[in-house]
């Protein structure tokens, strides 16, 4: 299955998606290709339904990669000790207020749409996302947290209090979204704050949440996992590229390129495409024109919303260098301001 959600991209635009879930063949009828004709199925649907890219969180690494997807996005875990809480010079300001749990279906929702897509690779949250998260959530026990900055709600946290001893038992958080450092660091603050908590716990946070700069002692923070976050297909190669901002600044590398990009699945997409000047567009078929660079739509996904430079790509063998000279540009061209991140499982 798979539901609409629209995704941001870097540059701004906002592009339609499908976010798929719920993949499976049953155990006696694998190695058959059903699996195969199923992802095709789901693929031609939608291409149809108009939707331009396509997302899943990969159950399994070794699966998707054959069918066109990549990692987009990754997210770190970490655990926090409270006894020390934010440094003094931290950024501050606003107000935190906590929402009993009837309020959850309501405040939340409106919130998070102003949030969604600050970052690439943020999507919208359907109405059933929401109906699962807020009113089936089995816990007895739910903190959730809205901070009220200068320009009113700008960021909330949910967490609940893991299994463990009555005093020492880890607070885990569930959901936590923040638009700015300020609101960033009141939401830590807070959840630092909460007492007969050993420690605070958080997985799939974005790569570049500066939260060891937030701490009064930054070894507060220990990194206990990376992982991938979000796969991408991109279901309309021309159309994703060109919604796509790629800066137009020659002064600093972001010299335009020419991109070779192979999808044996949906070979529309195939093709020689011409990348900058703040553009993206098709050249020529495949062997229709000396290509600087080539990949294929799998680890064009990997650099679509900035989470991995082409450079990188190109030294593991992802992407094939014909020009040398190129890649620098290519870099400057993928890069990104933030680091791309998701936040919502489904």
């Amino acid at each position: 299955m798979s539901f609409a959600v629209s995704t941001s991209v870097p540059g701004g635009a906002v592009l339609p998606a499908a976010a798929v879930s719920c993949v499976g063949v049953r155990a006696d009828r694998t190695r058959r290709g059903v699996l195969t004709a199923l992802i095709r199925a789901q693929l031609d649907d939608t291409t149809a339904r108009g939707e331009v890219l396509s997302t899943l969180w990969a159950s399994e690494a070794r699966i998707y990669g054959r069918f066109g997807y990549g990692v987009a996005t990754r997210g770190r875990s970490v655990r926090v000790a409270r006894a020390r809480g934010l440094r003094p010079q931290a950024p501050a300001g606003g107000s935190v207020r906590l929402l009993d749990r009837a309020e959850l279906p309501t405040v939340l929702p409106v919130l998070y749409d102003g949030l969604a897509l600050c970052r690439p690779g943020g999507i919208t949250r359907p109405e059933g996302w929401w109906r699962l998260a807020t009113e089936t959530s089995g816990r007895d026990h739910v903190l959730a947290a809205v901070h009220t900055g200068r320009d009113g709600d700008d960021g909330f946290v949910v967490a609940v209090p893991a299994r463990g001893d009555e005093f020492v038992r880890p607070l885990q958080v569930a959901d936590f979204h923040a638009a700015d450092p300020a609101s960033t660091a009141a939401l830590w603050g807070f959840l630092l704050g909460v007492d007969l908590t050993a420690n605070v716990e958080a997985s799939m946070r974005p790569l570049d949440e500066p939260l060891d700069l937030l701490l009064a002692d930054p070894r507060d923070r220990t990194v206990t996992g990376e992982q991938d976050e979000t796969w991408l297909r991109l279901v309309d190669v021309p159309t994703a590229l060109a919604a796509r901002a790629f800066p137009a600044d020659p002064d600093r590398g972001a010299t335009p390129v020419l991109l070779a990009v192979h999808d044996p699945l949906l070979p529309g997409n195939s093709g020689v495409y011409r990348l900058g000047d703040g553009a993206a567009e098709r050249v020529a078929p495949l062997g229709g024109c000396a290509a600087q660079l080539e990949c294929g739509v799998a680890a064009l996904a990997s650099a679509y919303l900035g989470d991995r430079a082409p450079s990188a790509l190109a030294a593991t063998g992802w992407w094939t260098v014909h020009d040398p000279a190129a890649l620098s540009h290519a870099d400057a061209l993928f890069a990104t301001t933030v680091a791309p991140w998701c936040g919502t499982h489904f």
